[in-house]
């Protein structure tokens, strides 16, 4: 039976009450977690994640009342489950609209449950944030809510696991979805603009299956792996405390672009809202967040509600100016390999999933010349179940307006135009260097240009001859087809592997010789 709309009303209002009521007590007696569940698969994840936060910072808090001063390690604990806490406050409203069709009972259930989830999670954030500046002062009144309530018995509406997953099942690795971009117009106005000076590209196709890729360290394990149905070799991340895989760079410029592809198998209803990807920028390549600055973004992977995207930096040993949540749902496009693009220009910051740009930070970057390592972590999955891969990590230089140069120098060549392997399909992500490209077209309307495809050494001479000029034929087409560009504007060419401005020994000097160059003629 569904409970009458005044109910639900009742429902929302305290609900929200409860969670907004500013200046939760500290408690000298804990709150108690609900010993049953209610069936209902968000509210359980829910209340679960929001208890198991609490014990963690009710530890911490015991500690200061103790007078033990907290490390550096607890410090880092406390702000990670932060931004948990955080996220999870976020997917409060959505819980409230699951109990849709559930009965009065159950509905009453959820209702305590969520309550005094709620209750820890608050006392949790604002318990957190003064230890952690320090400003920790406690109350001597009790809070009311330490008692056990009628919902810890109450089995008798319990579900089980299964149903409560609503039929849901962990993905198998070898049932991996394509990509869902799969065509090039929802592209069209993409702005992304990669680097055009590698300076660190792994596709991992030189490692062997099973092994830790030779050109990243770790703190913990990984392992490349091949996945059926999907191509090559992808590096398999283990999710972890303080558990980093860090690429072998040392120096970022003040210009450069990253970008790689994700793919994600066994994320389900049940994956913890705290389960994210951190992408750091550091100033150490110590296995930690950094020593005096970093700045870092959050990616969400948590599936019964949407999250946001977290960015926070920390800048001369303290909290710098930037802790936020972005508005963002990706749950659809990290179950379907998507493609990550980050852009730091200076102290700006932006991040694209796919086509869509989430960050865009103005000062994200508060220290010039200090961050010079990258960094990923990956907090919250459960081993075995719940896994994480990456591919095609490139880092390079530049990313800087194209559309000047073509127009000063009458030329430019480009890493950033990526296709297919062995194919002449654009890949989506590449078409920020196409729209730049067609935007000094429509402003120079005399400029017609020559379009010339290169590529590495794999293969024949005659099947690379004519991948090259496939590939420049099908720039040409981009820009007539998508972006109204006049065929007679442009004429393409390839030279196969004939001249090659890298070692086609490498894996970096391969991607360096698959280009395209534009000349204005």
């Amino acid at each position: 039976m569904k409970h009458p709309a005044f109910f639900k009303q009742f429902l929302i209002t305290i609900c929200l009450t409860v969670f907004l009521s500013p200046n939760l007590e500290a408690q000298t007696k804990k709150i108690k977690r609900p010993k049953s569940r209610v069936g209902v698969a968000s509210v359980d994840s829910f209340v679960q994640e929001s208890f198991d936060l609490y014990d963690k910072v009710y530890k911490y808090d015991g500690y200061a009342a103790s007078g033990t001063p907290l490390e550096d390690d607890d410090i880092d604990v406390l702000e990670e489950a932060l931004a948990e806490m955080s996220s999870l406050s976020e997917s409060a409203p959505d819980i409230i609209n699951d109990l849709d069709g559930v009965g009065v009972l159950k509905q009453g259930k959820a209702t305590l449950q969520v309550n005094r989830a709620k209750k820890a999670l608050q006392y949790s954030i604002k318990t957190a944030k003064e230890l952690l500046l320090g400003q920790r002062e406690r109350e001597t009144q009790e809070d009311d809510d330490t008692t056990t309530s009628d919902d810890d018995n109450d089995d008798g509406d319990e579900e089980s696991d299964n149903d409560a997953n609503n039929g849901h099942s962990n993905d198998d690795t070898e049932e991996e979805p394509t990509n869902v971009s799969d065509g090039l117009e929802v592209y069209s106005k993409y702005d992304f603009v990669p680097g055009d000076k590698i300076l660190f590209f792994d596709d991992f196709s030189q490692d062997f299956v099973g092994d830790l890729p030779s050109k990243w360290n770790t703190n913990g394990s990984g392992a490349i792996v091949k996945l059926n149905k999907v191509e090559g070799n992808w590096f398999e991340l283990k999710a972890g405390y303080r558990l980093y895989v860090i690429p072998d760079i040392n120096e970022l410029p003040e210009d450069y672009t990253i970008e790689f592809d994700v793919l994600t198998s066994g994320l389900s209803n049940q994956t913890s809202s705290g389960a994210r990807l951190h992408i750091v920028l550091s100033d150490t390549n110590a296995f930690s967040n950094g020593k005096t600055h970093y700045a870092a973004v959050t990616l969400p992977l948590g599936q019964y509600a949407a999250f946001n995207i977290n960015a926070y930096n920390h800048f001369n040993g303290k909290g710098g100016m930037i802790n936020s949540g972005l508005t963002a749902d990706i749950r659809d496009e990290v179950k379907n390999q998507p493609h990550i693009a980050i852009s730091v220009t200076k102290k700006r910051y932006r991040l694209w999933v796919n086509e869509v740009k989430y960050v865009d930070i103005p000062r994200f970057i508060e220290e010039l010349d200090v961050l010079n390592y990258l960094k990923f972590h990956l907090y919250g999955l459960k081993d075995g179940e719940e896994r994480v891969f990456i591919k095609n990590i490139k880092v390079a230089e530049g990313g800087v307006d194209l559309r000047r140069k073509l127009l000063s120098e009458g030329k430019i060549s480009t890493n950033g135009i990526l296709f297919d392997s062995g194919s002449a399909n654009i890949q989506p992500q590449s078409l920020g260097i196409v729209r730049q490209i067609s935007q000094v077209l429509m402003q120079e309307e005399s400029i017609k240009l020559n379009i010339i495809g290169h590529t590495d050494s794999d293969g024949s001479d005659e099947a690379n001859l004519k991948l090259s000029k496939d590939r420049a034929a099908a720039v040409k087409e981009a820009l007539v087809n998508i972006y109204n560009i006049s065929a007679d504007r442009l004429t393409t060419d390839g030279k196969g592997e004939t001249q090659p401005v890298g070692d086609n020994g490498t894996t970096d000097g391969k991607a360096l010789n698959r280009r395209v160059e534009f000349v204005k003629t």
